[in-house]
């Protein structure tokens, strides 16, 4: 190793006054593993110490925020380009969409059961106004043939005059019960407080034939898919 004393004895100088490695290299163009060694008898004060801790915790700092960014730019043109995917919906394209929901959220007719009504459960917003659109524009079920029932917590007693006034918001309709659920709630859940708006049933009345018929489309989807 060839002995640089001019740069060792600045890097030694710039150490003691609480210079980061990264700094002092800026400065004095050696390898690192030179510097390390150059420096390991240099003792730091508290003070120094504690700026050289800041310094990294900034730069992890600002390290965190631009891979944050990144990772939000990036999920903007994703998501810009999915939307640009689906285009135009047909009629068709929501009858299809409905009938898979409906599939998939709905209440089915059972052996023990076989006269069941139409009722839809979910705590999305957006996905309880598809399904209305689907009902009154794919099936032909009009305003006055559908109800709606809320279920929440009962510890949210003291917030249900909020949670009425945000369904009925939602599906542009008056609620028709609340039900209170008795069951403890997650300690891991996060939609709680003044966030947590339950969910929300919508029935259509004398329906068990359209949901014999439902249940008919669905049949159709996945013999047509070659499923079964």
């Amino acid at each position: 190793m060839v002995i640089k004393p001019k740069e060792r004895g600045a890097a030694i100088g710039m150490r003691k006054r609480g210079f980061s490695y990264s700094e002092i290299l800026k400065k004095v163009p050696v390898a690192k593993s030179t510097l390390s060694l150059w420096l390991k008898s240099v003792n730091l004060s508290r003070e120094q110490k504690q700026r050289l801790t800041q310094k990294k915790l900034d730069a992890m700092k600002r390290g965190w925020i631009k891979v944050h960014q990144n990772r939000v730019e990036k999920t903007k043109i994703i998501r810009e380009s999915a939307i640009a995917d689906v285009g135009r919906i047909s009629k068709k394209d929501l009858w299809l969409i409905g009938s898979v929901l409906y599939w998939a959220e709905g209440t089915k007719e059972k052996k023990h059961s076989v006269s069941q009504q139409v009722s839809f459960n979910n705590s999305d917003p957006l996905m309880i106004r598809i399904f209305l659109k689907w009902l009154k524009e794919s099936v032909g079920i009009k305003l006055e043939e559908i109800g709606y029932e809320i279920y929440i917590h009962e510890n949210s007693k003291n917030n249900v005059a909020n949670v009425i006034d945000y369904w009925e918001n939602i599906v542009e309709a008056k609620i028709n019960k609340t039900y209170f659920k008795k069951n403890k709630l997650s300690k891991y859940r996060k939609n709680t407080g003044i966030d947590y708006f339950g969910l929300l049933r919508v029935n259509v009345k004398k329906s068990a034939d359209l949901n014999r018929k439902i249940a008919g489309w669905i049949e159709g989807i996945c013999k047509n898919c070659g499923v079964a």
